[in-house]
Parts: structure tokens; C-alpha cells; sequence
């Protein structure tokens, strides 16, 4: 992977020439924001940020109310200011450091490069859905004829075709984001900077369209830096997490790193209440195969009950399975309610399949143990009950 946008050492502040000019020795010296803003009135908004936003992947920006973290994301296309540091943007083999940039890179940052998604839908209410998703189409002068074949493809990718003649007032709020969304993708910018996006929804909508974006993640494969106060929402969509605290970035990993490898005490509380469920998948509580008990030459028990046993051969391959001394079929996790119940089955899952997946095979297999694969079908070993039961209250 390469990167999309790069922040490198960035300070955010607010103020007047003289306040920031005079807070950043502060800084430097590691005053905090209180104390920056008690001698100098400037008022701190990001220090010493260093990201790497990877193409195609949806990095997530967290941390409570006022902790930088919608101050670092519209520093992407310079709506807020960088006192220090720089902020790369990359389309392909050009880029430009938007702190430096000339107004027109600046230009072709912003109409070709980057679109966003706010939270309050920022909806134009005397124009139509079809011309509010048109509208950066409109003023970057694309020819009437092409910008209607545009906009009514991004409609039908948001499932709002026959909506096109309506006003913002006509929708409800789900589908009025909908339309921001649209918007965002008519301008085929290869960035989306989504801006707490969901947040003034209700819970059931917010979770409609958190799996929507992440199936047309899946098509579109966007890059997305995405800002949230919701730790769930970050956990469900975000291929990466940066926690922020004072402007600062305090933590960046993988959702599993962030709460099952805490990096500082105030990490390790911003998650306490997190469901592990969220994060955890089979590579998380699997035995490994080399600690599995010998069942006979070149055989292993999946479980201390001794109910399953798989041969495998010097590659790590599964040559035969047995459930309770039978020959088995295999059972996709996924798939657990569309095959026979007279049949000895056993289970399978990948080392990324949710942990919420598992569990609802043990559930229906009465607790068969799991078998887990790489993607090459090389075993790499097996979660049995008491796995899952020690991962989930051990957190």
C-alpha cells in the first residue's frame, strides 16, 4: 500500500499572528492547551500529529469533545490553518503539501482530490437532491448533459433514484446523508474526509448506514478519514484508529491493538467499557495447532473432550476429520444453518472471522470446537468453549 495523506509534525492553532507566534515556544517547551491559552489567549488545536492515512483504507480520528480530532481532519484541505509541520496529499504520482501549496494545487485539492461529508448534511433546501449532489459538479463547470449522468449514478449507489425531483425537507435524516454521501462521490475525489457524519442520527439509522458505507467501501475503495467521538462506530468501520487527547495523538493501531494493547492509562480508560466482542476474532483466542494434543500419528484433538480430530499432513493440510469417530463434513461458520443436521460436522472459520461468528457456531453445534485456516487452508488451530470463555471475561 502507499500512502494518501501524510501529516507530518503538524500544530494547529488558533489565534492572532501575535498569540500563535508566541504559543509556540510554549508548545515546544510541553505546556499543555490550558496553560498555552493562560499566558498567550491562543488556543491549542493540534500538536505534534504524525499520521499516515494509507490509500483505500478508512482510518478513524477519536477522542472526546475538543481533542483535536476535527481540527487535524480539516487541515487536509487547508479549512483549518497549519502553524507548523506539513500535510501531504497524494492522487496518483502527484502530490502537494497543502501547507505550502500554490492556490492552484490548493484548487486541485479540493475539486479534484479530497471531497467531504459534514454532520449536519449541509444540505442546499431550494435545491433538489439530484442538483444538491450535482452542485461541485455545477462549479467546476461540468457540462449539463454529463453532470446529470453523474449525479443519477451516485443516487442509485445511495438507492435514491426515485427520490432525484425531491427537497432536503422531503427526506428523512438517514436519507438526507445519503445524499451528502452522493455528493461526495459525484466529484470521484479519491479522499473522503467524513466529519462525524452519523452522529446526528438515531442510533438504528446510524447503524443502517455504517453498514452501508462499509459496503460501498468494499466497491469503491475509497480513503477515508473519518472523525468520531463514538468508539464503537470506530471499532465497526475503521481499518485503523488514532486516539487524540489535547490535540495530541496518543495511541494509532489496529482496532484490536487499541483495546487489547493499550498504550497509556488514558487509552487504557477510553476503552474500558468496550464490548470485546467488537474487536476480537479467531486468531485472538484460538489455541495454536502445535499446542494440541497428539491424537495418534499424524493426528490432532481439536478439543479436551476429545470429540473432533483432524489429520494433516507435513504442509499443515487437512487430509481427514473426524467428529465422534465419524467421517465430517465441513461447515463453514458463515453458512451453519443451511446444511444437514444427520451428519457429524465440523466447523471452520479464518483467523479474521469475527469472534461474534464462533460463538454462534458452538452455540448451534452445541459446542463443537472451531478449526481455524489460513487463507491458503493451512490449520492454524482451534478455539474450543473454555478459549472463548477465558479471552472474554480475561477483558
Amino acid at each position: 500500500m502507499s500512502s494518501a495523506i501524510d501529516f507530518r509534525a503538524v500544530d494547529i492553532i488558533f489565534g492572532t499572528d501575535k498569540e500563535r507566534a508566541a504559543a509556540l515556544p510554549l508548545l515546544d517547551a510541553g505546556r499543555t492547551r490550558g496553560e498555552i491559552l493562560e499566558q498567550t489567549g491562543a488556543v491549542l488545536g493540534c500538536a505534534g500529529c504524525d499520521l499516515t492515512v494509507e490509500r483505500g483504507e478508512i482510518s478513524v480520528l477519536m477522542g472526546l469533545s475538543g481533542s483535536g480530532k476535527s481540527t487535524l481532519l480539516r487541515a487536509v484541505n487547508r479549512l483549518n490553518k497549519v502553524a507548523r509541520g506539513d500535510v501531504l496529499v497524494h492522487d496518483g504520482d502527484w502530490q502537494a503539501n497543502v501547507v505550502t501549496c500554490s492556490e492552484g494545487e490548493l484548487r486541485k485539492i479540493r475539486r479534484e482530490c479530497v471531497a467531504m461529508v459534514f454532520q449536519q448534511f449541509a444540505l442546499l433546501p431550494w435545491r433538489t437532491v439530484a442538483e444538491n449532489v450535482g452542485f461541485g459538479l455545477e462549479l467546476s463547470g461540468f457540462p449539463a448533459k454529463q453532470r446529470a449522468e453523474r449525479v443519477m449514478a451516485q443516487l442509485e449507489l445511495v438507492h435514491l433514484e426515485d427520490w432525484a425531483g425531491k427537497y432536503a425537507h422531503e427526506l428523512s435524516g438517514g436519507m438526507q446523508q445519503r445524499v451528502g454521501l452522493a455528493r461526495a462521490f459525484a466529484t470521484e475525489a479519491p479522499i473522503l474526509l467524513m466529519d462525524e457524519p452519523f452522529s446526528a442520527l438515531d442510533p438504528l439509522i446510524r447503524t443502517k448506514l455504517q453498514d452501508e458505507l462499509l459496503e460501498l467501501q468494499e466497491r469503491l475503495k475509497k480513503t477515508i478519514l473519518f472523525v468520531s467521538h463514538d468508539l464503537e462506530e470506530a471499532l465497526k468501520i475503521g481499518n485503523r484508529i488514532s486516539i487524540m487527547d489535547g490535540g495530541r495523538i496518543v495511541q494509532t493501531g489496529a482496532p484490536e491493538d487499541i483495546v487489547l494493547k493499550p498504550g497509556t492509562d488514558y487509552v487504557r480508560e477510553f476503552i474500558s467499557n468496550v464490548n470485546p466482542l467488537s474487536v476480537l476474532t479467531a486468531w485472538n483466542v484460538m489455541r495454536d495447532a502445535r499446542d494440541l494434543e497428539a491424537a495418534g500419528e499424524g493426528w490432532l484433538w481439536l478439543d479436551r473432550r476429545r470429540t473432533t480430530r483432524f489429520k494433516l499432513d507435513d504442509k499443515m493440510l487437512v487430509v481427514a476429520a473426524e467428529r465422534d469417530e465419524k467421517p465430517a463434513i465441513w461447515v463453514s461458520c458463515d453458512k451453519i444453518e443451511t446444511l444437514p443436521e444427520d451428519r457429524p460436522k465440523v466447523y471452520w472459520a479464518h483467523a479474521g472471522t469475527p469472534l461474534k461468528t464462533v460463538m454462534h457456531a458452538m452455540h448451534q453445534s452445541h459446542t463443537a470446537p472451531v478449526a481455524v485456516f489460513d487463507d491458503a487452508s493451512r490449520f492454524l488451530g482451534a478455539i474450543g468453549i473454555r478459549d472463548v470463555l477465558k479471552s472474554v471475561l480475561r477483558r
